[in-house]
């Protein structure tokens, strides 16, 4: 069943409404935000625990149990830090950007109650470099914010101090990995970071850091306000609330739409985005969280359900739910072999597989695409992104190897065709 205009929490995601203070207070935001902290630290904690909130980053991980690692107290005197991750990197993904643009005081109002319920001192949001507009209007909210005391001193009247900071990147996919994005954020190269010590230990400026997604952080005010049981009313066990899809590629309508976990992948392609280019039969295979997870093919997708374990059943993932559609026109091979070129440029050069593996398997994934290759060098490639996978400091090898392997797996004859055709002239000049 699809999600009713009642129960969605971002009712601006497209920008009718005007994003500032006064327009957000209409549509509930800042609303006796005082009260809500009221409640105390622990209980907001756990409260979003009860709504099973995951991560909306990628990963997916419980958003009330990473808040929970936080220390209670600070035994020597170190401040604790909220890192909100806007900068939006992956292929395909674009809900940041829209709450970020449309309805940013969700995402300054959740800041506050996050940073609160984890006791940190500030929030310091990471903006993508290109976000030129998004960050205008970022800064300008935050302003709005301030001038009202719903942050800084005494924030919304609550007794707490609270400090909201917006930090733009440079441009750099790498610096949207946790770690990479603390070090960026105290001026050193983008890089991560050897873990441990996690963030929570020690993390921007060696204090305790949670990071967490733009999308996560946005729905806490709401979740704390309508109750964990009315968020956890949608979706399937463990994968549980609203999520925002951005659908792209070869769909009659690509969107960004807000629907409930789980939702068939059919289903929200035919009903927000009028269905696939040229009909249900054209469809090839389907991206569905982002350029970094694996592909999967027409029949495998289309009933089924969009979100953490029914994707990773499938051998792909949910990632950031950025649904890229590719119909029967793609050049599949190729449109892997453009990722595979996209994570050798955006390799921060650290760890040797990941440096070296990234341009040696967009080599040879070019010339998979061209057939001037021999067959047993596709299962050669697939080896090759194995000792890539899981052998790095952060998850960039794994994300330069899943596209090929899914490509291997379920496009293994497209390639073969390729060589043994780009073999057959070859062999005609022979004979003659």
């Amino acid at each position: 069943m699809a999600l009713q205009d009642k129960d969605r929490i971002f009712t601006n995601v497209y920008g009718f409404q005007p994003w500032n203070l006064a327009a957000a207070r209409t549509r509930g935001d800042w609303d006796n935000t005082k009260a809500l902290m009221e409640r105390g630290q622990d209980a907001i904690i756990e409260e979003i625990k009860a709504s099973g909130l995951r991560g909306r980053g990628g990963a997916g991980f419980p958003t009330g149990m990473k808040w929970s690692f936080m220390p209670k107290e600070s035994k020597d005197g170190r401040p604790s830090f909220l890192v909100i991750n806007a900068d939006e990197s992956e292929p395909g993904s674009c809900k940041d950007r829209e709450i970020i643009r449309h309805d940013p005081h969700k995402l300054i109002e959740g800041a506050l109650i996050a940073g609160y319920a984890m006791r940190a001192r500030a929030a310091y949001i990471y903006i993508r470099g290109e976000y030129i507009r998004e960050a205008e209007t970022l800064f300008a909210a935050v302003q709005e914010a301030y001038d009202a005391g719903l942050i800084g001193k005494n924030a919304s009247g609550s007794g707490y101090d609270f400090d909201v900071f917006v930090h733009r990147g440079a441009g750099a996919y790498i610096c949207g990995e946790e770690t990479a994005m603390i070090e960026s954020l105290e001026g050193k190269k983008g890089q991560p970071r050897l873990k441990p010590p996690f963030p929570a230990g020690a993390g921007l400026y060696g204090c305790p850091t949670t990071v967490n997604n733009v999308e996560s952080i946005a729905v806490a005010p709401t979740i704390l306000r309508r109750g964990a049981s009315w968020f956890s009313s949608f979706g399937r066990e463990n994968n549980k609330g609203t999520k925002l899809f951005q659908i792209s590629g070869h769909v009659n309508r690509p969107c960004v739409v807000e629907e409930e976990m789980s939702i068939p992948f059919s289903e929200l392609i035919e009903k927000h985005c009028g269905g696939i280019r040229g009909g249900k039969d054209n469809l090839l295979a389907v991206i569905p969280g982002g350029s970094s997870v694996p592909l999967v093919p027409a029949a495998e997708i289309w009933d089924a359900p969009m979100d953490f374990d029914g994707l990773r059943a499938l051998g792909s993932g949910l990632g950031t739910a950025a649904v890229i559609v590719m119909d029967k026109s793609t050049d599949i091979v190729r449109a892997i072999s453009r990722l595979s070129y996209f994570y050798k440029h955006e390799s921060c050069g650290q760890c040797t597989p990941c440096r070296e593996g990234t341009g040696w398997m967009w080599r040879v994934m070019e010339r998979l695409r061209t057939g001037d290759a021999d067959v047993e060098e596709i299962d050669m490639l697939f080896n090759v992104t194995k000792q890539v996978e899981g052998h790095t400091i952060c998850a960039l090898g794994d994300a330069a190897a899943w596209p090929i392997q899914g490509l291997i797996k379920h496009f293994r004859p497209e390639i073969e065709r390729r060589i043994a055709e780009n073999a057959r002239p070859a062999l005609s000049e022979a004979a003659e």
